[in-house]
């Protein structure tokens, strides 16, 4: 089940550390690989020495080990690994990976990562439930980490409450649940659009919007993280394309719409980008001289190209399996979304709130509400990777079932 996968165990500080033990005992069994890392704090609950036979490789304990680093630095540590599990995940290290404290081995390599983490927590009710805690949480969730937990259950300090670590063979399923996610869509072509368009108004200036880029940059990253091929194209974005994609950079609306039909065919299309809806009928060909007599110049506008609606509307020979859009509304979010949906005839819809208030519009979050049918589906606020994640399970099982 986990022939030839390498994970990197994070060992810290809590009487659930035991439990690692058996983590490690699971992975070896199913053919994985796994590297133990201890802090200091965990060697007073787990020897070393059990982790290094339990695993089959040396416990790695110190930063500053000279023998370690010329064997293995913290770089190269993370580089051979597929998947970095911290299990237990105390507060105390909750709180230096929020905050990308990198005073251990432990930490130094969480900060060095370039691949996926799932934190598995285990601590007190109290320290759970603190305001603390709880903002580092949120944080990590937004930096696009997987938490698995923490459970309900009897505290070994007596207390009852959520604050348990979850069960080895609990833990051992999410792992190789990751790995089943990188087949799923094995074979299957998509197309992302993201980010924002930009309409020239002249050679200087444009109409454009406050699209971050962030949620179509995550979605290609989850779907990519299946095994499937993405075509990416792009317009203004805060983030840069994911490595792996055929990233195709455009401008406008108009480049954007030339790009996706010369993009197809593909099994699925997902529609994130922000795009503008209209354009100045005429770019001034020179920048547009201010008038010293108070008046301002008047732009004819006109529509762009509907993308979504003419993907959507191609014969079943051309069109994608799966179209999907999205809906950025300000007001009256499920009806505006539910008539976009029916006027698009796309497959799916995410409608998400960009009210100023609810601050997700270039965000870090995103407040989902799913229309796979009439009757929507609200989605907890939660990270846009954590966003990119349920949709591209959802895209699975489509996929899956088809």
């Amino acid at each position: 089940m986990l022939e030839g996968r390498k994970i990197l165990l994070i060992i810290t500080g809590g009487i659930a550390a035991f439990k690692a033990i058996d983590v490690m005992r699971l992975i070896r069994k199913a053919g994985g690989e796994v590297q133990p890392l201890m802090t200091r704090a965990a060697q007073n609950f787990v020897t070393p020495m059990t982790a290094s036979t339990v695993s089959g490789k040396a416990t790695l304990t110190e930063l500053f080990d000279l023998s370690r680093e010329a064997e293995i630095n913290h770089i190269e540590l993370v580089r051979d690994a597929d998947l970095i599990v911290v299990a237990p995940a105390t507060g105390n290290f909750m709180a230096k990976m929020a905050l990308g404290l990198a005073d251990d081995l432990a930490s130094t390599a969480i900060l060095a990562r370039d691949k996926d983490v799932i934190v598995v927590p285990a601590m007190n009710v109290r320290m759970w439930e603190s305001a603390a805690t709880q903002r580092n949480y949120k944080q990590l969730l937004a930096d696009g980490m997987q938490f698995l937990g923490p459970v309900e259950g009897s505290m070994a300090c007596g207390e009852f409450g959520p604050g348990r670590l979850a069960e080895p063979p609990e833990i051992f399923d999410a792992i190789c649940a990751y790995f089943e996610k990188g087949q799923s869509l094995k074979g299957k072509h998509f197309i992302v659009t993201s980010g924002g368009t930009r309409e020239p108004i002249d050679p200087v200036r444009y109409i454009s919007n406050a699209s971050s880029g962030k949620q179509g940059t995550a979605i290609a990253q989850s779907l990519l993280n299946r095994g499937a091929k993405v075509s990416f194209i792009y317009g203004a974005s805060d983030v840069p394309p994911p490595a792996g994609v055929d990233a195709i950079a455009i401008g406008s609306a108009q480049d954007m719409y030339d790009a996706v039909h010369r993009a197809l065919p593909a099994d699925g299309a997902i529609f994130c980008a922000a795009v503008a809806d209209w354009r100045p009928k005429q770019a001034g060909a020179e920048k547009i001289k201010k008038k010293h007599d108070g008046t301002t110049p008047s732009i004819e506008m006109v529509l762009n190209p509907d993308i979504l609606k003419s993907v959507a509307e191609l014969d079943q020979t051309k069109r994608p399996a799966l179209v999907v859009g999205f809906a950025a509304e300000t007001e009256n979010l499920v009806e505006h979304a539910r008539a976009k949906r029916q006027r698009k005839g796309c497959d799916w819809l995410l409608a998400n709130d960009v009210s100023p208030e609810t601050g997700t519009f270039g965000g870090d979050q995103n407040k989902i509400t799913f229309f796979a049918s009439d009757q929507p589906e609200d989605w907890p606020k939660m990270s846009k990777s954590g966003v990119a994640e349920k949709l591209a399970d959802a895209i699975s099982k489509h996929f899956g079932d088809a």
